[in-house]
């Protein structure tokens, strides 16, 4: 990354990706543009004091490492459901010890900033849409492939938040309606085929079942990353998992664009970079489709912004709020 130099008077605010796989804790100035970051582990099974202490220290961190841009303001997408409106993450599936856990206050408690929090995959949407593949573009529809599956959409240049805030769940449409069971407690949704859990507890179901393949080499430590290589190395059980995730993909992209009629598909996400072995098949999906107009006036793109559409989201959305408690400060006067 080049060295920028903005100025002085423009706050600087703090992007958090709290994800499944990853903590990432960015500075990022009025344009965009990030100017030091931390990356780590994310380690929710111990719960959400340790988690909280790792965001305060990155923090500081970044303060100290950017002396002259005092930092203002937090934004953090979490993952869901959530209740943006008291900053609390409510009984997000993969996070088991994350119930009605207040994080935005908890953050501003221990970091003295203000502190704002979404669902990570609409944070995301809010990214690309602003500084991704969605720059121009009105109606998108944004989907990770990560640890589980999210997504966000982007409705006559707004984000759709639903009655609740829980709109574009897009991980727990039901695909199969019959089918495996979700980690939301649901049976057939989306995540069970296509996302980076599901990827490896199919893949120790089938060699439990006598399939034979070099993952077996992985036992504690297989995911998704471990997948897409033995796949490329010519193992056929990963190359077999990968196009039926690219197929359950390509039917879920398909039921959001009948759906939603939207000009672009963004798929972000850690296991949308595996690459040619899952788009081809998803997109094999998408061109099949019977009502034909569809597909040929959707675009379905890869994410521009790698793994940053997250934390640049959620520094749009600290940006939202300081400026909103600037609008109220000066109301009051």
């Amino acid at each position: 990354m080049s060295k920028i130099n903005p100025r002085p008077d423009q706050p600087v605010v703090i992007g958090i990706d709290l994800g499944g796989t990853n903590l990432r804790v960015s500075a990022i100035d009025p344009l965009g543009r990030i100017l030091a970051r931390r990356k780590e582990r994310s380690q929710f099974d111990a719960g959400p004091g340790p988690t909280i202490e790792r965001i305060s220290t990155a923090v500081s961190e970044l303060q100290a490492e950017l002396p002259h841009r005092p930092l203002r303001a937090i934004g953090i997408g979490a993952p869901g459901p959530v209740d943006p409106e008291t900053g609390t993450i409510l009984a997000a599936p993969h996070l088991p010890h994350w119930h009605d856990v207040a994080l935005a206050h908890e953050v501003e408690q221990s970091t003295g900033l203000l502190t704002v929090l979404d669902n990570d995959a609409n944070v995301a949407a809010l990214g690309e849409a602003q500084y991704g593949a969605g720059r121009g573009v009105r109606n998108m529809v944004y989907i990770t492939v990560s640890t589980g599956i999210g997504g966000g959409v982007i409705v006559d240049g707004r984000l759709l938040r639903g009655e609740h805030g829980a709109a574009a769940e897009l991980g727990h449409m039901t695909i199969w309606w019959d089918g495996r069971a979700c980690p939301c407690g649901n049976r057939g949704c989306l995540e069970a085929y296509a996302s980076g859990t599901a990827l490896a507890e199919r893949a120790r179901e089938l060699m439990a079942n006598g399939r034979e393949s070099v993952l077996a080499r992985h036992k504690k430590n297989l995911d998704a990353v471990a997948i897409a290589e033995a796949a490329q190395g010519g193992d056929r059980l990963s190359q077999e998992l990968i196009s039926d995730a690219g197929t359950a993909l390509g039917v879920g992209i398909r039921g959001l664009i009948h759906l939603f009629d939207p000009a672009l598909v963004v798929v972000g996400g850690g296991v949308s970079l595996i690459g040619a072995p899952l788009w081809e098949p998803l997109r094999r999906v998408i061109e099949a489709d019977a009502m034909e107009n569809y597909p040929k006036r959707v675009r379905v793109v890869p994410t521009e912004l790698g793994d940053d559409p997250g934390v640049l989201g959620a520094a749009m959305l600290a940006r939202e709020a300081l400026d909103s408690a600037g609008s109220e400060e000066v109301g009051g006067q």
